[in-house]
């Protein structure tokens, strides 16, 4: 009973813990254009190689952490160790700048130095941004219920990281600086930390017995696999490509990007809150999941057309007004009118996917690291895909046209 009442509290948790994490991720992108540059190659490499922290660390965590210990003092752990690296990346940046600009290159060799710097700054804070969702996993049981609670976790941090890419992009970076910026993510670890471990040791841990060699799983949990990372595949890609074209309406700046990353995040949050409630009543969870994946093909058409016959016709001249406010709200609602229904549909895939593949004495971490570590593999390729490949080799509309293909699949 202690458990299912924590369970609120551990979503507040989650909220701060992805509002950090984003504040982290705008002042880093900030941070690596001045020492790589800007471009949709370095956007492309620098998601990737952030997407590729969080699966590596959502696939370690089952396995290099026991079930025995307190799922809260983990996340303890965890929270206080993303705050103190996010601070020494922030103060070895200048390091990482000088390396960078003595070795850096052309083509492929600038390309691959452009990923390992990524990499110095970026992996290993995101590997333990990427395992605090299966570590907290283990507070619930793999029931309708407690994998709903996980679908609304994963809302929570989604909701959390709206609110830090808002924090970030239009107040601390505008205001402040990236330093600034930096130890206020840092205080919010540091502060869900110390609330984690109070609250662990408020409610004692039962040790976990060891789960038999193999849990047999639902049938068919490849095809939901394949699926989810078909989903993040498209998800990525068509966020690279929509922040190409928007940033020509609104300009290639922070302000863009964070823009176009709130908007995406508030229809991940909805729709994961959607789908997480989904999942506990609905008796065929592949069924729904597969409806989204459908529902996707229309909402990324309908984002097509938006961004390239619609939205630049509207009857508007955002330069009549030099208030940032109204040119805020306006670039607000045609990012939303294009780039939402799309984000809903690939925010409910994920709680959705997590039922279709629940099976009774599985361990939540595994089964929460496995769909994330899918979901994020499909994310990566879509991202270093899209950038790398699709938008030079076929252009934006053509790479469009394949993703839809893609989520019919």
């Amino acid at each position: 009973m202690n458990a299912r009442r924590l369970l609120p509290v551990l979503l507040l948790l989650f909220v701060g813990s992805g509002c950090a994490a984003l504040i982290y991720e705008i002042v880093w992108f900030q941070l690596l254009q001045l020492v790589i540059g800007s471009s949709a190659v370095s956007l492309g490499v620098l998601l990737g190689t952030f997407m590729g922290g969080m699966c590596l660390g959502s696939l370690a965590l089952p396995r290099l952490v026991s079930a025995r210990h307190h799922p809260l003092r983990v996340y303890a752990c965890l929270e206080l160790g993303i705050g103190i690296i996010g601070i020494t990346v922030l103060l070895a940046m200048p390091l990482v700048g000088g390396l960078y600009t003595a070795w850096a290159g052309s083509g492929l060799v600038g390309i691959l130095l452009r990923g390992v710097a990524a990499g110095v700054c970026l992996v290993p804070p995101t590997l333990l941004m990427g395992a605090t969702l299966p570590a907290i996993a283990r507070w619930v049981e793999t029931t309708p219920e407690g994998v709903s609670w996980l679908g609304f976790f994963y809302g929570g941090n989604i909701g959390g990281a709206v609110l830090g890419s808002l924090l970030a992009g239009f107040y601390l970076l505008r205001v402040y600086d990236g330093a600034t910026a930096t130890y206020v993510a840092a205080a919010l670890n540091l502060t869900g930390a110390l609330l984690a471990l109070a609250l662990a040791r408020a409610t004692p841990h039962e040790a976990i017995a060891p789960a038999p060699e193999k849990v047999e799983r639902a049938h068919g949990s490849w095809a939901v696999y394949v699926a989810i990372a078909l989903s993040g595949m498209t998800a990525l890609a068509a966020e690279v490509i929509w922040t190409r074209i928007l940033s020509l309406l609104f300009g290639a700046t922070v302000y863009t990007f964070s823009l176009i990353l709130t908007v995406f995040l508030v229809g991940l949050g909805i729709g994961s809150s959607g789908g997480a409630a989904l999942a506990r009543s609905v008796r065929r969870p592949r069924v729904a999941f597969g409806w989204c994946q459908l529902l996707l093909c229309g909402a990324m058409a309908w984002a097509a057309y938006m961004l390239t016959e619609s939205l630049p016709y509207w009857p508007i001249n955002p330069s009549l007004s030099g208030d940032p406010w109204i040119n805020l709200q306006l670039d607000v609602v045609r990012c939303l009118w294009a780039v939402l229904p799309a984000a809903i549909l690939w925010g409910a895939s994920f709680p959705l996917a997590l039922a279709s593949v629940a099976s009774p004495g599985q361990d939540p971490a595994q089964l929460v690291g496995g769909v994330y570590a899918a979901n994020t593999v499909g994310a990566i390729v879509g991202s270093l895909g899209a950038s790398l490949i699709l938008i030079a080799w076929i252009g934006s509309q053509h790479a469009q046209q394949l993703l839809i293909a893609i989520c019919g699949v």
